[in-house]
């Protein structure tokens, strides 16, 4: 017995949304509010009569430190490169795990690349994380914006962030999409970009929903 009754209660036939998408880009391309977004949309995630546990993955956690706005999986030191390749390893290990699950997280390992490349000048080889993330069925969706439209997502930022000094120097943002970028391109994954310089988040949200339910990233085969 549990929450929905007895194992004879369960429908076999009925197709189960598993969808798996990974969310990258530079700060000011509303990843966050595309990831809530995508965790509650019924095209992804199913109709709900009410709210349940659907799981939101962050590299932006900043799980390293004991303190605001510290280090984690993407902007972690050199002394801690250990620790950081072991929680992709955990969290790869856990996705293959439940597999018959959704996921969306926000920010990854590309950003992860990102960083490191930008502030040490090292690159981290993650193919062996897309090789075992690839048959889970995971897509990589990469939020990017023009240049210009910069300006104005951080106008909108700074009405609601609680550290608006990361946003002083827009033309950092410009840099680092064009370094994401070219990470995105060696992506291994199934991937799409999605430009949100029109900060419309419900349409690029149904713009991801489209691709994720036209190239089968919503079920597992097997």
């Amino acid at each position: 017995m549990g929450e929905f009754g007895p194992l004879k209660d369960y429908n076999h036939a009925m197709s189960k949304l598993t969808p798996k998408v990974i969310l990258e880009g530079t700060r000011l391309t509303f990843k966050t509010d595309i990831a809530f977004a995508l965790n509650e949309h019924p095209r992804i995630v199913g109709p709900r009569k009410y709210r349940y546990h659907s799981p939101l993955v962050s590299g932006e956690w900043c799980a390293f430190t004991n303190f605001p706005w510290g280090r984690g999986l993407i902007n972690f030191e050199p002394q801690e490169e250990a620790l950081a390749m072991e929680t992709y390893a955990t969290w790869v290990k856990l996705f293959e795990l439940q597999r018959y699950y959704s996921w969306i997280v926000d920010r990854f390992h590309l950003s992860t690349r990102m960083y490191q490349l930008m502030k040490y000048n090292k690159d981290y080889d993650f193919r062996w994380l897309e090789e075992r993330l690839l048959p889970l069925n995971f897509r990589l969706v990469m939020m990017t914006r023009s240049p210009e439209s910069f300006e104005a997502a951080r106008a909108e930022r700074l009405k609601v962030s609680g550290n608006p000094s990361q946003y002083d120097d827009l033309n950092l943002f410009v840099e680092e999409q064009k370094l994401i970028r070219r990470l995105f391109d060696e992506s291994i994954l199934p991937k799409i970009e999605i430009d949100i310089s029109d900060n419309d988040i419900p349409g690029a949200v149904e713009r991801i929903a489209d691709w994720m339910e036209s190239t089968g990233g919503l079920y597992m085969d097997s």
